[in-house]
């Protein structure tokens, strides 16, 4: 398993290999010694999967939890693309937008730091996003910006509309949740 810190600090493209034959394929996706070997303590409190047809945009979410939350995704099925946005007041890379293809059959997963925004654009037919939490939803500190935040400028691949929830569309942007001081701070080397 390979790691490698992408520009926005704490944020990860996970590499792992994929073994195929004509049953299908098997690939590991998260090996807590190979996290541990280059710093990274990533404790799972909570597991997900969430399954969207083509076009659904979800996020972007974040947690202001006080233990913080970060994220360990992969495409478990179809491809997409997710979205990492860093949102941390005081980060060298605040406002920084990150975007990964992934895919089921595919080596690669992402890890998000704590304290940054998350969302995904599934590309294929269906598509599944897995996803391990560092800490449980918890539903008064998880809040939303809005996903075509024209600022953010995020390059969605729609070729159509987006489908995506009532709360998603109508979230507050980015500078919005600034001045309402809702967003979290940034803390050198933590998840």
């Amino acid at each position: 398993m390979k790691l490698t810190e992408l520009a926005i600090p704490g944020a990860y493209v996970v590499e792992s290999t994929v073994w195929g034959d004509d049953r299908g394929f098997f690939r590991e996706w998260f090996k807590r010694a190979d996290f541990e070997e280059i710093g990274v303590n990533f404790p799972i409190h909570q597991a997900n999967l969430s399954m969207s047809k083509r076009g659904v945009v979800r996020g972007l979410h974040y947690s202001i939890a006080p233990e913080g939350q970060a994220k360990l995704v992969t495409c478990a099925y179809g491809e997409l693309d997710d979205v990492i946005v860093d949102i941390r007041v005081s980060s060298p890379t605040y406002g920084l937008v990150e975007v990964v293809h992934l895919a089921a059959d595919k080596e690669r997963s992402v890890l998000v730091p704590g304290g940054a925004a998350h969302g995904f654009c599934v590309t294929s037919e269906l598509g599944a996003l897995s996803y391990l939490l560092s800490s449980p939803f918890n539903p008064e500190k998880e809040l939303e910006i809005n996903p075509f935040d024209q600022v953010l400028n995020i390059p969605w691949p729609l070729s159509g509309g987006a489908l995506t929830s009532e709360k998603d569309a109508r979230a507050p942007t980015l500078m919005q949740r600034l001045w309402a001081g809702q967003l979290p701070h940034y803390v050198e080397g933590s998840l």
